[in-house]
């Protein structure tokens, strides 16, 4: 009988095996506290992962990006997602073509890397106004970040849309997604609403359900606001911080599991009118050394920073506003252009001793490209083309309106009213309680005047007769996205005052700059003389062709002062090449048309032309060249000995 039980066995066998086989190949990635780590498919794993925004980089240069991170020995990349990116309207979700978010998810994965999501609803990021939507702002009284019920509404909305669009890629079930983070340095704003976080936290669990790894990540001083029961708490910190420091404090909230550094800081944004910032070699390398010694897991923030097109650029408030430059370049390992930086091999060596790093040669830099000079000419005044830029017409309201209450988000909006005396002599034109936000750029019967800049000019003298035209062309110049417990407002905030007489009666023109260039100037609409050295708001174009298949260029704009450009009819962004220190901008190859045809460009210039408006395209960015160092710290002499602070994404 015993020989028959054994040949028996298979067939009794084979039913257990298909019912066990599942279980054993189930994925997962949780923290084992016991041995302080974390376990990929149980198996104990560390992930060194690195930094790089989707909503930074043309979409065609994603799989290049992924790849020359996976290629330096990471396993895993961190990325935001913004709210305001993809919900431009309320309940108009856009999930196509640069903003296909799970189309980036797709490259990580052949790119076989990892995927740490940050998904918000408030990222920072040095992004307008931190992600969250300027439509929020339509209801003046909101707080933003708590658990006002007016933005709980819209986060829960957007959330139910986005986070079940999220589900199918997490990591138990099939995606690469292994943890996300609920909220972004909640512990840096100074509301610690810790209702709001338990709401997020509850809203996380029911659209994701338990398997999913949820943390928090802060800076040293924000993990008491912004840790939570429940929620795995990492840290931030960079090389010139005490380590030892850090992950004891870290050990405070958390003390049992994976050490995490979830920004360990490559490099350093930059702000109009400061040095480029950077981060030595040796520092970054020795630090992340010495974490990965003791067996933390690490992110470096930024992997690859990319840039901020068109006017997704945010703004700091440290004791004064902080634009943030268009190049994100941010000093990280992979430069704006994409190219392998010596910081990168040196981490590539660091990393290599603690895990095996891919085979094979690196990537050579892109092909760059030399052109011009070029001469651009006049298309005209901004003023000349309202009709334009302003079809649908103006709104009239006695007293300025926001940018806000016209649904207007972004760019540029134009009020106008009439003077209502004669005012021979100068007179200042000023506005009380710092109420330009952004840039003023005042003009009386087309004739430029000057600049009102926030916190920094309030006023200027102005004469003109009874019933001369004022119109004040203002610059939202990015909504805050760190340091301000406040909204972000942009427009005239309050009604300008001319001498002691408070200006009303306005009539407000939102721009669609971007159609007028897209759609309009190819028809070249207008033709009319032109002044010969006009100044003020301008357009300025030239055509131009490429005759080989050029490459990857950095435009350079020598004399000009501040302004938008197209390339193409895509905004590449704002350039202040007076103040610095960003004086190119990163033109990816893609954006032009290579053998013969011809590119457009297109400026609008806000202040100054230089005598030759002449621009040329060089094949390596300027990215450190402030050309009045000192203008920015006008303001105090303490505010200029003032260090930066390293937190707040």
């Amino acid at each position: 009988m015993a020989p028959q039980k054994l040949l028996c066995l298979p067939s009794l066998l084979l039913p257990l095996l298909t019912l066990l086989l599942p279980q054993a190949d189930t994925r997962s990635f949780v923290v084992d506290r016991d041995h302080d780590r974390f376990l990929l498919d149980g198996a104990p794993f560390r992930y060194v992962s690195g930094s790089l925004h989707y909503f930074r980089v043309p979409r065609v240069l994603w799989a290049d990006r992924l790849f020359k991170m996976r290629m330096s020995g990471l396993n895993a990349v961190q990325f935001y997602v913004p709210w305001n990116y993809h919900e431009p309207e309320p309940g108009v979700y856009n999930f196509n073509a640069s903003r296909d978010l799970f189309a980036f998810l797709k490259e990580a994965t052949l790119a076989n890397l990892l995927v740490i999501l940050r998904p918000g609803p408030y990222i920072c990021a040095e992004w307008e106004m931190g992600g969250l939507p300027a439509w929020l702002l339509q209801k003046p009284k909101i707080h933003l970040r708590t658990s006002d019920p007016d933005f709980l509404a819209a986060v829960d909305s957007w959330f139910k849309v986005l986070l079940p669009k999220i589900h199918p890629w997490l990591y138990h079930n099939g995606g690469n997604i292994i943890s996300i983070q609920v909220e972004n340095e909640y512990g840096s704003y100074r509301a610690c609403d810790m209702s709001y976080m338990r709401h997020l936290a509850g809203l996380f669990r029911a659209l994701l359900g338990d398997k999913i790894l949820l943390f928090t990540t802060d800076g040293p001083e924000g993990l008491k606001c912004g840790s939570l029961q429940g929620l795995y708490t990492t840290i931030d910190f960079g090389p010139a911080d005490n380590m030892t420091k850090m992950f004891a404090l870290l050990r405070k909230y958390e003390p049992h599991g994976p050490l995490v550094n979830s920004e360990y800081y490559t490099g350093w944004l930059d702000y109009w009118g400061q040095n480029h910032s950077t981060r030595s070699v040796p520092a970054v390398t020795k630090g992340l050394e010495k974490m990965l010694k003791l067996g933390a897991s690490v992110n470096m923030y930024m992997f690859h920073g990319g840039t901020n097109f068109g006017y997704w650029n945010g703004a700091d408030e440290k004791g004064r506003f902080l634009p943030i430059t268009t190049s994100y370049d941010y000093d990280a390992p992979i430069s704006e252009a994409g190219d392998l930086t010596p910081k990168l091999f040196a981490i590539r060596n660091v990393i290599s001793k603690f895990q095996e790093v891919p085979l094979g040669p690196l990537p050579l830099p892109s092909p760059k490209m030399m052109l011009g000079p070029l001469s651009l000419h006049l298309d005209g005044n901004l003023l000349a083309f309202l009709d334009f830029l302003c079809p649908q017409g103006p709104i009239h309201s006695i007293l300025p309106m926001t940018f806000e209450a016209v649904n207007q988000d972004h760019g540029y909006m134009l009020y106008q009213t009439y003077l209502t005396h004669t005012v021979s002599e100068p007179t200042q034109f000023w506005m009380p309680n710092s109420g330009v936000h952004d840039h003023a750029y005042v003009m009386v019967d087309g004739v430029f005047q000057g600049v009102l800049e926030r916190n920094m000019k309030h006023s200027l003298l102005l004469t003109g007769k009874k019933g001369a035209k004022l119109d004040v062309l203002l610059e939202n110049m990015g909504r805050l996205s760190f340091g301000s417990n406040s909204s972000d407002f942009k427009g005239l905030l309050e009604p300008p005052i001319l001498g002691q007489t408070v200006l009303t009666q306005w009539l407000m023109f939102p721009l669609k700059v971007d159609n007028l260039v897209k759609w309009w100037f190819p028809n070249q609409l207008l033709k009319s003389s032109h002044p010969q050295t006009p100044s003020g708001p301008t357009f300025y174009s030239t055509t131009f062709p490429i005759l080989d298949s050029g490459g990857d260029t950095f435009l350079f704009l020598p004399g000009w002062t501040k302004g938008q450009v197209w390339i193409n009819g895509f905004n590449l962004g704002r350039y202040w090449t007076k103040r610095g220190p960003q004086q190119t901008l990163y033109v990816p190859r893609p954006l032009l048309f290579p053998r013969g045809a011809l590119n457009k460009i297109t400026l609008l210039e806000l202040e100054n032309v230089p005598l030759q408006p002449q621009i040329q395209f060089l094949d390596r960015p300027i990215l450190n060249s402030t050309m009045h160092k000192t203008y920015i710290y006008s303001l105090s002499a303490e505010s200029a000995s003032e260090p930066m602070e390293l937190s707040g994404h």
